[in-house]
């Protein structure tokens, strides 16, 4: 089995890939680190992986948050995706969690470790990733709402 973070650099991630790579200690799962890098320059910007004179380039910004991620949990695998665009209709954020999703399917996660200030409150923020995630029955979540 695998445990599963959803890794954009934010502190809450960084908080959570801490406490899944603690968790891993005690039960012997592998951390897989999954950052999704939307072909949105934007989307990129708002996050602080690259600064305005940045040129953008996904492959460059997945490097920076696999460095970040060895600092932290150098065990662990880093793997990035780039969302697909299904639907013009889709948000970017709809996107990036349609692939944590399906890569917590694929990898056959026991648990993802998300972090979020709001995830599971009865009302969601449009960005947020983590109600959407935290949804799937397929797994369980761990929610981290401090860093």
């Amino acid at each position: 089995m695998t445990l599963l973070v959803p890794y954009d650099g934010s502190d809450l991630s960084e908080a959570a890939l801490e406490r899944a790579t603690e968790f891993a200690g005690y039960t012997g799962e592998d951390v897989l680190v999954l950052a999704v890098v939307p072909d949105e320059p934007d989307y990129a910007l708002e996050r602080g992986w690259l600064s305005a004179n940045d040129p953008f380039d996904p492959e460059t910004i997945a490097d920076r948050l696999r460095d970040r991620v060895a600092d932290v949990a150098p065990d662990a695998e880093f793997r990035y995706e780039i969302p697909e665009a299904v639907s013009e209709m889709a948000s970017v954020t709809t996107d990036v969690v349609r692939t944590i999703r399906s890569v917590a399917n694929e990898v056959d996660a026991s648990i993802v470790f998300v972090g979020s200030e709001n995830a599971g409150r009865v009302s969601s923020p449009v960005s947020s990733v983590g109600a959407p995630v935290s949804e799937d029955p397929q797994y369980d979540v761990h929610i981290v709402r401090h860093a």
